[in-house]
Parts: structure tokens; C-alpha cells; sequence
């Protein structure tokens, strides 16, 4: 099977991904979550011309000319509105939130009156009618859509669906990963380590970048390298209900790379098998029933670089997300060598120096060094058949934070 362009393989392993049906979940539960449909507002805010400082409430005409006198003629706190109307010469005592009482037609700020006692106040700067006042509505009316379906519910968007007076939304359901790990060499973090074993870290990188993008991922554990060992867990991820199976190693063409026989045996459509790109040529991306599997390989710089490619696009899409890469324009700080057939990501600190962003490119880029790649925050795109390069030479970063 020949390599596959990094672009038709994002093309081909998008296709036909749309957003997960809707459920219904309490509002305490939906943060980060997206809605599914618009919200429309089931009350008008405010419910009525309610104060918006602390002072006292009067009629316009009363207090346009200053210094003015006023009788005070009750108190409206907030949630206890005055009984009453506000007549000539009258004033009531207000507080922020309260409803306005009749007759009044603004609030003179409490910072702006004299108490001259027996119930008497004295206005010392004039206040101008709707001075200080919400007037009913002016946030939103009943029946207003306040939220248009697909918004990320962020903190902004989860007060106002409570001030809608929604108690629960319908969101997107979460899609569900299946993370399923191989590798007769491979033990959990914590274990003590025979001379031949190394610990598995991938599923948890991978975990993570599902995360970022809202997907629920559960990590099914490591598999031994035997055809039923993973099939097992193939068979797992199916009965949890996975939207995708990730697995980690074993995808390439080696005696003990399995995964593509045993997922074909559980019905899997190969869609396809290698990419023309370094690290993670051996990517496979195939569909069993309605269940995309995508095979990533063992190496884990590899393993995360493809996540991020091609695992966190998917992901997106399928909880009714906009994604796009963050790819911005640098100058090298270093030559480059040309490039062959596979398109590269090379990883690199990208740091900003005038107003420009400079790229400096690891010495070594060898796939199972993580500690490089915890420490670059970009990775330079070196397309196919790319001619050597010099320092200050312009070029394509995929920033990673």
C-alpha cells in the first residue's frame, strides 16, 4: 500500500464525521460541554426596572435642579420591593437589584446625598430621568435565543443559560475513545521493570488530547502480544460503546505487529496503512461498522504528533467542535537539510524576537524522546521534497501551546 499525503489522510479519515446526537444533562454538569441546540431565554432579564446602585429612588423632576429636599418615604431592598408610589417631593431608599418603585423614574446615587435627619435628605448633584436604572429587558426578553447551538459553554455562557432559567442543556454527547495499548514489553508506571520491559506512557499523552478537545477517554490497559489478548479488548471497546478505537504499537509490519490482522478480523475496512510523513509512518486508519479505529504507532513522539494531526482534528468534529491547527510563519534560527518523499515535523522551541517568531530545531529528533518533545512548544512543517534551508529562511510552525 503506497504512503498517503499527511492532507488526503486528514481528508479521508474526516470524512463523513459529524457532531454526536444530544443529551440532556444538568446545568452543574455541562461545563465545556457544547450545546446541541440554541438556548432561548424562558424569562426577561431584568424582570423589571430594577436599580443598579445603592441610593434612592425619585422622580427626575424632582432632583434635575440641586441642592433639592426630599422626603424620605420607605426602604426597597433587593428581593422586597416598595409597596407604593413616589410622588412630588418624595424619595424611597434603594438598593441594588431592587425593583423601581411606581412613579420613580431614576436613583440618585447614595454618594450624592446629605441625610438631614427626620427622615429628610438633601440631593447635591443633579440626576438626570434613567439615571442608575436597568430598565426590564435590557439584558434579554423571554423568548430571546441567548445561545446559538454549537457555543462552548464557558463560564460566560453557563451563567447566562442559569439566568435563562434552564436548569439542564442539551449538549453534544461526548464521543468515546477506547485507548487500547500492545506491547508484550510494556508495564504500567509504578511497576518494577524486568531487563527486557519499558514503561507505557502513551495511552496517557493520547488520553489527554482527547481531553483537550472534550472526548471522554477510557484507557482499556495493555494487551499482550497475542492475537486474543487484543482482540479482547477490541471486543471491550465495542461493548463500551466507543465512537473510536485507538491502539498504540503494533500497527507496522513486523512479526509482532497484530493489530491490522486482528481488528480486519473483527470486521475492520482498511481505509489506509502508512503515511508519507516522519514521525508516524506507520499510521492505519480503518472503520468497523460505525466505530473508526485508528491505529497509532508505538513509538511515542510518534504516537503524540499523530494525535495531535490527526486524533484531536476527528475528535473535534465528532463533539460538534471547530478545530483548526495553529500554524504560524518563523524564521529558522539554523540550516536545514533537504527533505525526501515524507513530510516532517520537525520539533523546535519557537520563541519571539522583534515581533518575529524564531524557530530553532532539536539536533536530534529521534521518535522515542520525549523529554524533547515535552520541551518544544512547535514543530516545524517541512513539506515533501523541500530544498535545504538556511538560518532566517522563512517557515511553517504547528505551535503546540
Amino acid at each position: 500500500m503506497a504512503l498517503v499525503p499527511v492532507a488526503e489522510a486528514l481528508e479521508r479519515l474526516l470524512d463523513g464525521a459529524t457532531a454526536m446526537p444530544g443529551e440532556n444533562v444538568p446545568l452543574a454538569d455541562a461545563a465545556g460541554r457544547v450545546l446541541a441546540e440554541p438556548v432561548v431565554a424562558l424569562r426577561t432579564q431584568p424582570p423589571f426596572n430594577a436599580s443598579a446602585m445603592d441610593g434612592y429612588a425619585a422622580r427626575a423632576v424632582d432632583v434635575t435642579s440641586v441642592p433639592a429636599r426630599l422626603s424620605v418615604i420607605g426602604v426597597a431592598p433587593a428581593g422586597r420591593g416598595f409597596i407604593g408610589s413616589v410622588g412630588k417631593g418624595k424619595a424611597v431608599r434603594i438598593f441594588t437589584g431592587a425593583p423601581l418603585p411606581e412613579g420613580a423614574d431614576t436613583v440618585v446615587i447614595q454618594e450624592n446625598v446629605r441625610d438631614l435627619g427626620g427622615g429628610r435628605i438633601e440631593v447635591t448633584e443633579p440626576t438626570a430621568e434613567a439615571r442608575n436604572v436597568r430598565r426590564r429587558g435590557l439584558d434579554f426578553g423571554q423568548g430571546d435565543v441567548v445561545l446559538e447551538k454549537g457555543r462552548l459553554l464557558d463560564p460566560a455562557a453557563l451563567s447566562l443559560a442559569a439566568s435563562a432559567n434552564h436548569p439542564s442543556l442539551n449538549v453534544v454527547r461526548r464521543p468515546i475513545v477506547a485507548i487500547i495499548a500492545t506491547g508484550d514489553e510494556l508495564l504500567p508506571p509504578g511497576s518494577t521493570l524486568g531487563p527486557d520491559q519499558i514503561i507505557s506512557s502513551n495511552a496517557y499523552g493520547v488520553a489527554a488530547t482527547a481531553q483537550s478537545v472534550g472526548a471522554r477517554a477510557l484507557d482499556l490497559g495493555i494487551a499482550a502480544d497475542r492475537q486474543d489478548a487484543i482482540s479482547a479488548l477490541v471486543k471491550k471497546a465495542v461493548a463500551v460503546g466507543a465512537d473510536v478505537i485507538v491502539t498504540l504499537g503494533g500497527a507496522s509490519v513486523g512479526d509482532h505487529d497484530l493489530i491490522h490482522d486482528v481488528l480486519t478480523g473483527e470486521g475492520m475496512q482498511l481505509d489506509f496503512w502508512k503515511i508519507a510523513m516522519r514521525p508516524g509512518k506507520p499510521l492505519m486508519f480503518g472503520r468497523l461498522g460505525k466505530i473508526r479505529c485508528i491505529g497509532l504507532p508505538g513509538n511515542p513522539v510518534a504516537s503524540l504528533v499523530c494525535s495531535q494531526l490527526f486524533l484531536k482534528p476527528l475528535l473535534a468534529r465528532l463533539g460538534g467542535r471547530s478545530y483548526r491547527q495553529d500554524i504560524r510563519t518563523a524564521r529558522l534560527a539554523s540550516a536545514m537539510h533537504a527533505n525526501d518523499l515524507r513530510q516532517d515535523y520537525v520539533r523546535a522551541v519557537v520563541r519571539e524576537d522583534a515581533g518575529q517568531l524564531i524557530a530553532t530545531p532539536f539536533s536530534i529528533q529521534d521518535s522515542s524522546m520525549l523529554r524533547m518533545l515535552a520541551d518544544a512548544n512547535g514543530l516545524i512543517v517541512r513539506e515533501p521534497f523541500a530544498p535545504a534551508a538556511e538560518a532566517g529562511d522563512e517557515c511553517s510552525v504547528l505551535m503546540l501551546r
